[in-house]
Formats: structure tokens, sequence, C-alpha cells
């Protein structure tokens, strides 16, 4: 019972550290919609396939997930950049994109057609499919 109660408190002070935190801090996504296609527990790890794509323009927001993502782009172009403000890639249709766990990246679409990316999210059990994060001071977000 003792270490029920541990988790209750710690599992509050969590959701309370998330509720107050300053809402500005975060950059939003723009031109983004999702589909999600399956998804799956096994074990403690949660998988998730998702249909994402990206307008013209549009832009990911500042982020980074709580495990590996593997993502195929299946049309238009995946611009990719670090919290260091420089570009960590640009995808074709076609390539494969790895995101690692705890990596602060943004992901843009700077063509002139739709986006469209497959991505499978392997997450520990329960995590959010992203953590939003501020913009680290790049002159373009």
């Amino acid at each position: 019972m003792r270490l029920s109660i541990r988790a209750i408190v710690a599992a509050l002070v969590l959701l309370g550290s998330v509720l107050l935190a300053p809402a500005a801090s975060a950059t939003p996504s723009r031109g983004v919609t999702a589909k999600l296609l399956a998804q799956h527990t096994v074990g403690d790890t949660d998988y998730v396939l998702r249909e994402i794509t990206i307008a013209p323009g549009g832009t990911t927001g500042w982020h980074r997930h709580l495990g590996t993502l593997y993502g195929v782009v299946r049309g238009g172009v995946l611009s990719h950049f670090d919290a260091d403000c420089a570009s960590d890639g640009v995808y074709k249709r076609g390539q494969a994109i790895v995101e690692r766990p705890d990596y602060v990246h943004v992901g843009r679409n700077l063509g002139t057609e739709p986006l469209i990316l497959e991505v499978l999210y392997v997450l520990p059990h329960g995590a959010p499919l992203a953590v939003d994060e501020a913009n680290p001071g790049c002159e373009f977000e």
C-alpha cells in the first residue's frame, strides 16, 4: 500500500508540473494532420503506426519523443532540424528517418506539395506520442 501512495504522489507532482508549465514555451505545429493506422502494446512497449501529413509551409513544432521513431517519406520532402538550428537531413520520397529518444528537433515542409510520412512510434507503455519543447533560439520558427 505504501508503494501505491508514493506512486500516486509522484504522478500528481508530475501532472502538476505539466499543468503549471508555461504554455508560451511550446512551439505549436502548423498544417499537420495525422491518421492512426495501427496500435498495439507488447509488454511495456507501445507500437503506434501513423500517417502524418504536413501541408506546404507547415511544421511539427519543436518536440522530442520518449522512444524511438522510424519513418518513411511517402510523398513530398521533409526538412529536419536539430536544437542547434542546423539541418540534420533532407528526406525525399522513399527515404527513411530514425529519431532517437529525447532528441529535440523540428520537421518542416519547405516544399510546394504535401509531405506524407508513415511513422512507427516505439514508446514506453502510456508515453505521449511527443513532448513539446521551446524553440531553442532558431530564427526560422
